[in-house]
């Protein structure tokens, strides 16, 4: 009866592809997204169907105002969908609480926002120990760490500094380092180099695939930026709301 019940819930989110599900990191069916203006409604997602396999690097592409942030900020737990389902880990996180989705997304989910949503009281090896503490990490262990993660994002002499003494490339190293903090089995990102040089992007995307091979996590990211497409395993298009392709890497994209 216990297997038979939790089948029945995975097709609850997947029902075209259960095996799939179950070994997907993340996994979406049907989804949709509407803001209504005045008396008007406007439709940012339509139907969206998307799995993104444990330890891939997979790409969202497409033209600005396309819905890839809306769509990333859907399957992180941040925003709520007009309809559709959303599995994380074999979980189906829509029908979640608040404070069940909070925990999951803590437990789970690291998430690079594209406006680094850095504490400016405090420096940057505070911020990726706040983390930490809320992960249950405390204490010489949080110190430690937060300093392993600085090195590997290069910006172990900075660990010191306050934002206002950062450039925003080194900003968003920080709020790369932190949302690396803890492990975690998702790591979702909203254009994690788009205020990076050349060298530092390079950087920060083998770091994430880096993790994603070796270390068995998954990474989502939003981007325009074309240097990162080699070091994906998929990417997905979409335009208006819709996936327009979804191809491996292999198929020469670009």
């Amino acid at each position: 009866m216990a297997a038979a019940t939790k089948t029945q819930n995975l097709n609850l989110c997947n029902p075209r592809d259960v095996a799939s599900l179950r070994t997907a990191a993340i996994a979406s069916s049907g989804l949709t997204m509407a803001y209504k203006t005045g008396q008007q409604s406007y439709q940012v997602l339509k139907n969206i169907d998307l799995t993104v396999q444990k330890g891939d690097v997979q790409l969202l592409m497409g033209p600005s105002g396309s819905g890839k942030t809306t769509l990333l900020s859907i399957l992180a737990g941040l925003l709520t969908p007009t309809s559709g389902r959303v599995c994380l880990l074999g979980q189906e996180i829509t029908k979640m609480s608040r404070s069940q989705l909070a925990k999951f997304r803590l437990q789970n989910i690291g998430f690079i926002f594209q406006g680094f949503n850095l504490f400016p009281a405090l420096t940057a090896a505070e911020n990726i120990e706040v983390s930490l503490n809320m992960k249950g990490i405390k204490g010489k262990a949080a110190k430690h760490e937060a300093q392993v993660l600085l090195e590997q994002v290069g910006l172990a002499p900075q660990a010191k500094l306050h934002p206002r003494d950062l450039s925003g490339g080194q900003k968003q190293r920080v709020a790369i380092a932190r949302a690396l903090s803890g492990n975690p089995r998702i790591v979702m990102a909203d254009e994690p180099t788009a205020a990076l040089d050349s060298h530092s992007g390079h950087t920060v995307i083998e770091l994430l695939r880096r993790l994603a091979k070796e270390g068995g996590c998954t990474v989502l990211m939003v981007t325009h930026d074309p240097r990162i497409v080699s070091s994906a395993d998929r990417v997905v298009y979409l335009e208006d709301g819709i996936i327009q392709e979804n191809k491996l890497l292999s198929d020469n994209i670009l």
